[in-house]
């Protein structure tokens, strides 16, 4: 942008000079010729010194660090810088621009091989979220000296792949499967005190998986696993089902003696109160004081029972 502005600098200049008031006749052409020359030299000298010129004006986007670097002096380069955002203007012959973005960040690192406790080997695919610590920037640049990609690419994979690869030497393979959350967990833990200088990791996800041939033990160790616990489902499901039936069959013999207690008490009952003297006087109570008459077969003889007394 400041380059447009020394060539539109410089041809207006040249414009003005070539419009400026004719000379008299006699040394007219001469003059006019002259001027060409000059117009023509403003002109290129303004294209020449619009493409040298050193100032150049950037742009520091919202949610950025810029640090303006001084590329002549002490303190490893980073002599003076601001934390700032807006349109700065600086001489690329002595300083540069760096832009650090203080948002979070979504990475992907390619396959790496770490080593498990006992000594598997895994393949793991990093990739996770990371902001940078807004107020360290400076002193981040001041050890490292590179732009935030290319720490992305070294210092900072570095740190990952050696902190996964480091909590992987303490877990055994099958666990890091069987509980890969609390391995993923563990590895932030660690990454953020690593890095907790300048960097704050979040979201990690190691993609790890194991050689064929392990994968395929842990496959059958977890199908074991998951076997016994059907079957210890099963089993207490019989249990509960034993005791189910056993508490039924109590119930019902339960009601079966409740039962034939009391048809036997019914019985006992009956048989105390149908005694000789009792079934003697329901037949007195039913008698109407009438005897027993007898007919004889010729048709003649009637007798006739004195009445009790």
């Amino acid at each position: 942008m400041i380059s447009v502005f020394f060539f539109l600098l410089f041809a207006g200049i040249a414009i003005a000079y070539a419009l400026k008031k004719t000379v008299p006749a006699k040394t007219g052409n001469a003059l006019l010729g002259v001027r060409l020359y000059k117009t023509i030299g403003i002109a290129v000298l303004g294209l020449i010194i619009a493409f040298i010129q050193p100032f150049v004006l950037e742009r520091v986007d919202a949610g950025h660090v810029g640090i303006k670097v001084n590329l002549t002096g002490d303190n490893r380069g980073v002599s003076k810088f601001e934390y700032k955002t807006g349109w700065v203007i600086y001489n690329t012959w002595v300083s540069k621009l760096y832009e650090f973005p203080t948002f979070q960040q979504h990475i992907d690192y390619p396959e790496q091989q770490v080593i498990t406790k006992g000594g598997f080997s895994a393949t793991i695919k990093p990739s996770f979220n990371y902001a940078l610590k807004p107020g360290e920037v400076g002193d981040m640049f001041q050890n490292l000296r590179l732009d935030v990609r290319s720490i992305e690419q070294q210092w900072l994979q570095t740190a990952i792949v050696g902190t996964v690869n480091d909590v992987a030497n303490k877990w055994a393979v099958d666990d890091i499967f069987n509980q890969r959350e609390k391995f993923e967990s563990d590895i932030v833990t660690e990454a953020n005190h690593r890095v907790s200088k300048w960097f704050t990791i979040s979201q990690l996800r190691t993609n790890i998986t194991p050689p064929q041939a392990l994968q395929q033990s842990i496959e059958a160790k977890t199908k074991a696993i998951q076997e016994v616990q059907v079957a210890e489902n099963q089993r207490l499901v019989a249990i509960a089902e034993g005791e189910r039936k056993v508490a039924q069959a109590r119930a019902d013999s339960a009601a079966q003696v409740i039962q034939a207690a009391g048809e036997a008490e019914a019985i006992r009952r009956k048989q105390v109160s149908l005694s000789a003297n009792y079934i003697e006087y329901m037949k007195i109570q039913k008698w109407d004081g009438k005897l027993p008459q007898v007919q004889s077969g010729n048709g003649g003889v009637l007798l006739q029972m004195p009445k009790p007394e």
